[in-house]
């Protein structure tokens, strides 16, 4: 296996590390084992270093009907009467955490600094709903996103964004569009992608430990979403965008990789394969970030601010 080099997180992260791998060795120590529920809390607790919430002219919570059960997400326009590009976002959390609520700050942002119009998808997560019932609900967003925006003006096509396992869904999105064409989307923007299941980058052995998120975690969050397919190695490597089909056709691409994160190296191979096949990439970088900085924002307000520009920039170039 190649090697890889192990980060190292900026200063401005230290104290919040120090006390996390506290946590997590106190946990480990007492045998404190990982549930859905402790997971959920754990991530919830990030909402409290996202303390700005811009102002944003319209936000409103819509459905989509499917059957007898709805797909929720909130529609957020920094000016409604503009017809604006339209951004779906899929929030992170291992497929199996993470909330329309948990993300609304990073959407205003999003809406108010990138001048477009977020919708945010409430898919379903496992192990309630494993492998591929969260990715189904978002393929439907892609498909009917245009019946929740009523209420604003917006101008045609679409670009998808995700951060973790939303990175996933929008390059399993991306990857399933080459074999349909109506399946049709403009950009992709990706932070700090999960592009591989097969956790096969040595990133995973070298910013391992010690940066929030840890191997073993991705390792359970995947278990979780794959339950018993988790087992079929072919299935996995079929569901990884990394591993998958790659070629021109695919949508001009903008992504973020972290330095300190375990999922660092699929993020940076995605990027060589996409540009090798002719796609249209952007690849940026942070090199002293962990995985999970943009729910940090309190903590690295610069790196964030900055992350949003780049995307603004990105938005506002010719297809």
């Amino acid at each position: 296996m190649q090697t890889s080099l192990r980060g190292s997180a900026s200063v401005k992260l230290a104290e919040f590390l120090k006390v996390a791998n506290q946590n997590i060795a106190l946990a480990k120590a007492q045998n404190i084992q990982f549930t859905p529920q402790l997971l959920r809390e754990n991530l919830n607790k990030l909402a409290a270093l996202m303390s700005a919430k811009p102002e944003v002219s319209y936000i409103a919570d819509k459905a989509w009907q499917v059957g007898e059960r709805e797909i929720a997400c909130r529609v957020y326009s920094p000016s409604p009467e503009q017809a604006l590009p339209v951004v779906l976002h899929f929030h992170g959390g291992g497929h199996m955490c993470g909330s329309v609520e948990l993300y609304d700050p990073i959407c205003r942002h999003l809406a108010s600094i990138a001048n477009c119009v977020v919708v945010s998808v409430e898919y379903r997560l496992a192990p309630e709903y494993p492998y591929p019932a969260g990715l189904e609900d978002c393929e439907h967003a892609l498909r009917h996103y245009q019946s929740v925006l009523t209420e604003v003006e917006y101008q045609q096509g679409v670009s998808i964004m995700g951060d973790s396992a939303g990175g996933g869904i929008c390059t399993s999105l991306s990857m399933l569009s080459l074999s349909d064409p109506k399946l049709r989307i403009d950009k992709q923007i990706l932070v700090y992608p999960s592009v591989d299941y097969t956790m096969s980058g040595a990133s995973y052995q070298s910013n391992g430990t010690g940066f929030l998120l840890e191997t073993q975690r991705v390792q359970w969050y995947f278990e979780q979403y794959f339950q018993d397919a988790a087992k079929d190695a072919e299935l996995v490597k079929r569901a990884s965008p990394l591993h998958g089909e790659i070629n021109a056709n695919l949508p001009s691409t903008l992504i973020f990789t972290a330095g300190c994160d375990p999922l660092r190296d699929e993020g940076v191979a995605y990027a060589r394969a996409l540009t090798a096949a002719g796609v249209k990439v952007k690849h940026h970088q942070f090199e002293d970030m962990i995985h999970a900085y943009m729910l940090l924002q309190d903590l690295v307000t610069e790196e964030c601010l900055a992350t949003y520009r780049l995307i603004a920039e990105f938005l506002a170039e010719p297809k």
